[in-house]
């Protein structure tokens, strides 16, 4: 590898005269994991790796058969299995034979992204003096062939971020501050096409603002403008701790009917950036060298996603939660038919000493919503983990504990500068899986990064319900006790998670919890265990059963092992209190004139087999 290439940051940090004396503590911070596990990876793989810049600027996204990931100079394009398809390519070559800077430059900060509701890949880096490269699938399949378009703009769109909206392809820059709009339609037909920009005035070095993108099958409303955000740390800048949500509405054929307004003030839980800005600030084993926290602008992605019942923003963004350790401030705003944007929960991640950082967030589309991060210590490598909450959740805590996509192995020695982002998106097939991929070490160098790639889902199915006793179409004699065992286990993580609640046809509701002992009265019964898990889905199990007359009523208990075919016949109940069991391959079979009674610990050796009937003719 020939020498590093550093990305310059472009923006000052705070002067430390600035900053005040004190901050007063997030009262946000969740200092403990959530006691449920969070699910293993479905996938995990090895991404590009050093190309001779730093940071990597690690992003990518998923679509209906392809993972493409974007580095600095550098694109790849893998199957969902993790195999390459195609690449590690220098992405101006793109725009070979196209001319011009996009074709003469290979500048960096990119940036891909998968237009669901065309079905089309976005892929874009900028280049010199101030231009943006942006280049459109002419179809599904991001290795074939791309609309190019290069864009000369009013100022330097320093670290541009994009956004997917049904009227426009919109961009967020560290500038002036800016936001873009690009002609959506033009570009996906591969005509001629213009951009519209306006700015706002910054709020020290708050100028970034990151543009709504959509996920999920339903757009926005008709006629939604696309919604930019930045966040406002009044402990330094002024005013109270705040987002800032501003509203884009181009109009390519009239310019001037173009609106940006805002922007709409959203007070929230108090939070203290991270180091005053400076750009050393997470520590790493073995070195005195620390890494950046980028604690000053909005982490990718600002993900959009309307349920038809209401409209959900996600966001995050790196926080001191003491000590010049950082946790991820993360947020959703909803909003409901014409009422505004509102925070709906808020919290900050920080669940032990590490620093948490470089994070980036989405929802799923049952509602469950994904955190993955950049994780790093005087004790732990710089690492790449996720974490969640389930939608019904506990509001404000990520209530999964920590997944790991790769633990690192290694730190970085010679530069401060990691991330500068990472990203976190939705398979659009299921509307469940999330993918993630960000940058960490094998072992330590000065610039020897790797990437991960990696998939896990939290959507949840029903609970998976059983009823162990007895087999459908039973007819016992009625018992003073009918006995049944269920058991309801959540398909994810096989935890007794869910609540069991039991049902007869003639009985109605017979009690909660995984066993059930009750008298049942003559006639045809439907015994049903239904299980409903934290997150409301719910699954059924159901046995049918008759109840004769009642006869006998002595009582006789088998405790012991039996073997051998054989039938054991009595007037009386015949009992398995603690546990029956076939021995040696033989059949048995249970006649009672009362009931067959199994309870659990009863089973049968391979080879053998159970049955239970009843004579009513040995207990008139």
């Amino acid at each position: 590898m020939g020498p590093v290439r550093v990305v310059p940051r472009r923006r000052p940090g705070v002067p430390l005269e600035r900053l005040p004396a004190s901050v007063p503590a997030d009262p946000l911070v969740q200092r403990t994991l959530g006691a449920r596990r969070a699910p293993a990876p479905l996938l995990s793989f090895d991404g590009v790796s050093a190309t001779g810049s730093v940071p990597p600027d690690t992003v990518g996204d998923v679509g209906p058969s392809h993972y493409v990931q974007m580095v600095n100079r550098v694109f790849a394009v893998y199957d969902k299995s993790g195999n390459l398809q195609a690449g590690p390519s220098s992405i101006n070559t793109l725009w070979v034979g196209a001319g011009g800077q996009c074709e003469a430059q290979n500048a960096g900060d990119p940036v891909v992204l998968y237009d669901s509701l065309a079905d089309r890949w976005l892929l874009s880096q900028f280049a010199l003096p101030a231009n943006q490269c942006i280049a459109i699938s002419t179809g599904p399949d991001p290795t074939g062939t791309y609309f190019l378009y290069e864009f000369a703009l009013a100022d330097f769109p320093d670290y541009p971020k994009f956004a997917v909206w049904p009227d426009a392809y919109y961009m967020g820059a560290n500038s002036d501050p800016r936001a873009f709009a690009f002609d959506r339609t033009a570009m996906l037909a591969g005509s001629p096409a213009t951009s519209l920009d306006t700015s706002i005035a910054a709020v020290g070095v708050h100028s970034m603002l990151l543009p709504s993108d959509l996920d999920g099958s339903a757009p926005p409303p008709t006629g939604a403008p696309d919604y930019f955000y930045r966040f406002i740390d009044g402990g330094i800048f002024g005013g109270v701790d705040r987002l800032e949500i501003f509203e884009f509405a181009p109009d390519f054929a009239n310019p001037a009917n173009s609106t940006f307004t805002g922007p709409l003030v959203v007070p929230v839980g108090a939070f203290n950036s991270l180091c005053g800005f400076s750009f050393d600030c997470i520590d790493q084993p073995g070195t005195t060298q620390k890494l950046d926290s980028i604690t000053e602008w909005p982490m990718w992605r600002f993900q959009y996603r309307n349920t038809g019942a209401y409209e959900s923003l996600v966001g995050n963004h790196a926080v001191d939660v003491g000590g010049s350790q950082a946790g991820i401030r993360w947020f959703e705003l909803r909003k409901a038919g014409a009422g505004s944007w509102a925070i709906h929960q808020q919290g900050t991640f920080a669940p032990d000493g590490d620093s948490r950082w470089m994070g980036s967030i989405a929802v799923d589309g049952q509602g469950n919503i994904a955190l993955g991060y950049s994780v790093s210590s005087t004790s732990t490598f710089p690492s790449v983990r996720y974490t969640g909450r389930l939608a019904g959740d506990t509001l404000g805590t990520m209530t999964l504990g920590e997944g790991t996509l790769v633990a690192g192995g290694g730190s970085q020695t010679g530069f401060n500068r990691w991330g500068d982002y990472s990203a976190l998106s939705v398979d659009p097939v299921d509307d469940c899986t999330f993918w993630y991929t960000n940058e960490y070490y094998s072992s330590s160098s000065a610039a020897a990064w790797k990437t991960r790639i990696g998939s896990f889902s939290l959507c949840q199915g029903p609970p998976q319900t059983t009823i162990e006793w007895p087999p459908d179409g039973s007819i016992i004699n009625q018992s003073t006790l009918i006995g049944f065992l269920g058991s309801a286990t959540d398909p994810e993580d096989g935890d007794l998670t869910s609540t069991m609640t039991w049902e007869s046809t003639l009985d109605g509701g017979i009690g909660t919890g995984g066993e059930f002992l009750r008298t049942l009265s003559v006639g045809s019964h439907t015994i049903t265990a239904r299980a409903t898990d934290s997150g409301g889905q719910e699954d059924t199990d159901s046995i049918g059963l008759t109840v004769i007359g009642s006869g006998c009523s002595d009582h006789v208990a088998l405790n012991q092992p039996v073997g051998g075919s054989q039938t054991i016949e009595a007037r009386q109940t015949i009992s398995t209190w603690q546990g029956f069991s076939i021995t040696g391959g033989g059949d048995v079979t249970l006649r009672a004139g009362e009931t067959v009674f199994l309870r659990d610990g009863s089973s049968v050796a391979t080879g053998g087999a159970l049955t239970t009937e009843v004579d009513p003719s040995v207990c008139p």
